[in-house]
């Protein structure tokens, strides 16, 4: 579901793929908190924990209630859940979807993770993060991934450009790794992770 902003070019609806990711931790037992996940150096408590923190900022920036949520550079710190983990993260993705229903969101500047940006392009890492993070999630604990087909367009957009930026930083110290080559006729989800520098074969360690 789409609406328009004051320039009336449809925008996205995060709220679906939002709900495929607080599916999918809903479903996640506290045993498996512990396991590795296609993140480097990440387990699935911490990836929650990252997916709680970005979908903060992001509602925030599509608020542009900026400030310390948006300013915050997120691989300074090692992210991780709270107590109260399994309330909050499906709290703020409903809030994060509810703040970019707002034509206003895609519209102007915002920021997140330090960086300023341009409404429709602050969008658009948020369905990026949502998407490629839901991905790792499912894969990390065993369950079945569906996202949402047009949080999935808007990624494979967003990272076909990424990848094309001659300044991409493939360090592993900003958005990305390396970019990870699959056939030209794979599926969607496929190309997009490997444009976000995942293996879409990747597994669970024995």
């Amino acid at each position: 579901m789409a609406s328009e902003t004051t320039a009336g070019d449809p925008v996205l609806d995060l709220g679906p793929q939002a709900r495929i990711v607080a599916r999918l931790a809903e479903r996640v037992p506290d045993e498996r908190l512990a396991d590795p996940t296609p993140c480097p150096d990440l387990t699935v408590r911490n990836l929650l924990g990252h997916l709680t923190h970005l979908a903060t900022a992001f509602r925030d920036a599509g608020r542009k209630d900026l400030g310390p949520t948006t300013d915050t550079n997120p691989g300074a710190v090692t992210p991780d859940i709270g107590p109260g983990w399994r309330e909050e993260l499906p709290r703020v993705l409903d809030e994060l979807a509810e703040a970019w229903r707002d034509p206003e969101a895609w519209t102007g500047m915002t920021r997140a993770g330090g960086v300023d940006l341009p409404g429709p392009v602050a969008g658009a890492v948020a369905a990026d993060e949502l998407l490629i993070h839901g991905w790792d999630l499912a894969r990390a604990t065993g369950q079945e991934y569906t996202p949402d087909e047009g949080a999935l367009r808007s990624a494979l957009t967003f990272l076909t450009a990424a990848a094309e930026d001659p300044g991409r930083d493939d360090s592993g110290g900003g958005l990305f790794g390396p970019v990870v080559r699959v056939p030209a006729d794979a599926p969607l989800l496929d190309r997009a992770l490997g444009l976000s520098g995942r293996d879409p074969g990747w597994t669970r360690p024995a």
